[in-house]
């Protein structure tokens, strides 16, 4: 091994390359460079076409060791350009001075700052790397390198020297350097226990609930809920469950696809404590803030339900009682259907009672707000960003009960189990680390708890991983809530700016309720549409997507409010004074309608049968026949149409039609083809009257021929 440069100058290399490369993956090789086949080591070029060499390092496991113990750098170096890079030399180096806080951590991984001198711990030469691989070393750090270091968090870098892509000519190489930064944590026995909260959800690309194509495709060996439970197995994790899930599981019945209830099975199985979020996963802060009188819940979720798929069992109807006292038979036994109610469709089996998990932002109103949704003894799960830094996992303020997550070690932690590549997850996991030493310094043996940000697209290495970086073996949430709890303080007082939105959904909602009067079962409409209100709050949504989530809800509002209408129609000719005028009414919504035809003339030249009620089948378009009579020759009139429900609920407001009113032209008609009767007629008669006079003549012809030829002739022939 090779003497490093000095400090400074080995710094200032580090910070001119770091403007020039990307950090992302390490991996290390015990005594020398490894390169894999390009079966193994083929990486995707950037999207953005970028040419570059990456380099990570880390150390220990997940960025941890004990003191006075030996370790290994891992490094990885990743060829992202369309040429083979050459041999080169990595070098690692740690600093002296432990970092002291969160600032000088994030301070460190971002911008390079630490102070103290770094010692050396090893460099070794690279080999080549073909374009589109990537390559692996390891570094032993004997104790003698590492183990005099005392308890603390001490700034790891590596650099990458003397790799070139290129030509053989000097003027055609490219020089490839690349630098990483990371966190060795040198850590004793760990003296504080901690939990991890893992939000288990899943959202439906109709924003109802998961289709049974989707649950299969969820459940699937590499579906995202199957990782989700891959992930937790075997773990102490807490799970934070959407009740959705099992809700379109249990409500598919026997049709619901095999692999979804064996996942429901396993959830069901599963050791690890749990709670049930708000259906959707909704949040209780943003309808709190809004001062509703009650947590939104689904308004029935019978609509999901086809009888079809339940078993049948034998139903008794109780016998009544007549007017006059005596007992009517007892009717026969008939067979039904029996459906789930949706207490049983959204049970989260051995779900903790009253837990809420709101957003961050929750204000000292929002805690007494929840005690009236769910009752005395109910728990909030908030950030300690809520509590004034305050990360002690059991507490209470302004008397309400909370379970506080740390948010900057959770935020870590969250970002390592959201990496796919294992490489680039080691560097987060180091910074988690380091989060989670900092705050068991901060409040040395008390509980913390970790919440995990919602992510629906975790792989099931990261998300153990992560778990298991955290989570200490007896970690239990009931004993947590029965521990003595910390004093804090709500930090929040202006709270989320969605409050407003809430009142616009819900007024939109009720227009909803009175449009859904055209249908027969109006559940089918508004069963849904509940379901996506709930879902629009959500606690996963990011809040800078929130105000276009909101707007693309209120558009799908709009929507179906203009599914039914009276298409636009050009002007009418009415030829006679009684007709039938066809008006189309179209339905683009998935169910039957009922609606009424409203008429009125603009004139009392016409008259018009004023309602009309016709059903529109599904997807459809209806002509309604709307009988009129005109009191005038001609003229032009407007007739006002409109849609109403069968109770009296404006569905589309008035539209005008104009109507040609040209009944004279009836008489005319009449006229016209009565002289051309007459006509007719008497062509009829004088070519009858011709022709009888035609073959009297003929046959007086041929009876005087007749009677000439039968006259004797004289005697000039005898």
């Amino acid at each position: 091994m090779s003497v490093n440069t000095p400090e400074t100058g080995f710094r200032a290399r580090l910070q001119q390359l770091a403007r020039r490369t990307v950090v992302f993956a390490i991996a290390l090789a015990v005594g020398g460079f490894v390169v894999p086949s390009a079966a193994s080591a083929a990486e995707t070029p950037p999207a953005d076409g970028e040419q570059s060499v990456e380099l990570h390092v880390s150390a220990g496991l997940r960025g941890t060791i004990a003191p006075g113990s030996s370790t290994s750098a891992t490094l990885t170096v990743r060829n992202r350009t369309d040429e083979e890079l050459s041999a080169g030399r990595v070098q690692v180096e740690i600093g002296s001075t432990p970092l002291a806080d969160d600032e000088a951590v994030t301070n460190w991984l971002d911008q390079e700052e630490a102070s103290g001198d770094f010692t050396p711990l090893g460099t070794d030469s690279t080999g080549s790397i073909d374009a589109g691989e990537s390559a692996t070393a390891t570094v032993f750090l004997p104790e003698s390198a590492v183990g005099d270091l005392v308890p603390g968090i001490y700034p790891l870098r590596a650099e990458l020297t003397g790799a070139t892509t290129g030509g053989p000519a000097a003027d055609d190489t490219v020089a490839r350097d690349a630098s990483a930064t990371s966190i060795l944590v040198v850590t004793a026995a760990q003296t504080s226990l901690i939990g991890v909260l893992v939000p288990i959800t899943a959202t439906p690309a109709g924003g109802a609930l998961l289709t049974a194509d989707e649950l299969a495709a969820l459940t699937a060996p590499e579906g995202s809920l199957t990782a989700q439970l891959d992930g937790v197995a075997g773990t102490t994790a807490v799970l934070a469950i959407d009740p959705s899930i099992p809700a379109a599981i249990h409500a598919l019945g026997t049709a619901a696809p095999e692999q979804a209830t064996d996942w429901l099975a396993r959830l069901d199985d599963l050791p690890n404590p749990r709670f049930a979020l708000q259906f959707g996963d909704a949040d209780a802060a943003v309808q709190a803030q809004a001062q509703l009188p009650e947590l939104l819940q689904p308004t029935t979720l019978s609509p999901f339900l086809d009888p079809a798929n339940f078993p049948v069992a034998r139903v008794t109807t109780p016998p009544t009682a007549a007017a006059d006292g005596t007992t009517a038979p007892t009717p026969a036994p008939t067979e039904a259907p029996v459906l789930p109610d949706d207490e049983q469709l959204t049970v989260v089996e051995g779900a903790l009672p009253r837990i809420l998990w709101p957003r961050a932002d929750v204000t000292p109103q929002d805690l007494a707000a929840f005690q009236t949704y769910l009752g005395e003894g109910t728990t909030t799960i908030v950030s300690s960003s809520t509590v004034s830094g305050q990360s002690t996992a059991h507490a209470t303020a302004e008397g309400q009960d909370l379970l506080v997550t740390d948010a900057v070690a959770s935020a870590a932690l969250s970002d390592a189990a959201a990496e796919a590549d294992p490489a680039a997850r080691q560097r987060l996991l180091a910074e988690a680390a380091a989060r989670l030493f900092l705050a068991e310094s901060r409040a040395p043996g008390a509980p913390l708890l970790i919440g995990l940000d919602r992510d629906e697209t975790r792989t099931p290495d990261a998300l153990r991983e992560v778990i298991s970086a955290a989570d200490s073996i007896g970690f239990d949430l009931g004993a947590l809530r029965d521990t003595p709890p910390a004093a804090a303080t709500i930090s929040v007082e202006t709270g989320t700016p969605g409050a407003a939105d809430v009142g616009s959904l819900l007024a939109d909602e009720q227009t909803l309720v009175a449009f859904s009067t055209i249908l027969t079962d109006p559940q089918v409409l508004l069963g849904p549409e509940r379901i996506r209100i709930l879902r629009t709050l959500a606690v996963g949504t990011p809040a800078e997507d929130f105000v276009a989530v909101v707007a693309a809800h209120r558009a799908q509002t709009t929507a179906t409010l203009g599914a039914v209408s009276i298409p636009p129609s050009s002007t009418i000719q009415l030829l006679s004074a009684n007709a039938d005028l066809p008006i189309r009414v179209r339905n683009d919504l998935p169910w039957p309608v009922t609606v009424q035809l409203t008429a009125s003339p603009s004139d009392p030249r016409l008259e018009v049968k004023p309602l009309i009620e016709t059903v529109v089948q599904a997807n459809n378009t209806a002509t309604v026949k709307v009988p009129v009579s005109a009191r005038v020759g001609s003229g032009e009139v407007d007739l006002r149409l409109g849609l109403i429900s069968p109770t009296g609920v404006q569905i589309q407001g008035v539209q005008t039609v104009r109507v040609a009113v040209r009944a004279e032209w009836e008489g005319i008609g009449l006229g016209i083809f009565g002289g051309l009767a007459v006509l007719l007629i008497g062509l009829g008669v004088i070519r009858t009257v011709r022709r009888k006079r035609r073959e009297a003549a003929e046959e007086a012809a041929a009876d005087a021929a007749a009677l000439e030829a039968a006259e004797p002739k004289d005697g000039r022939g005898e």
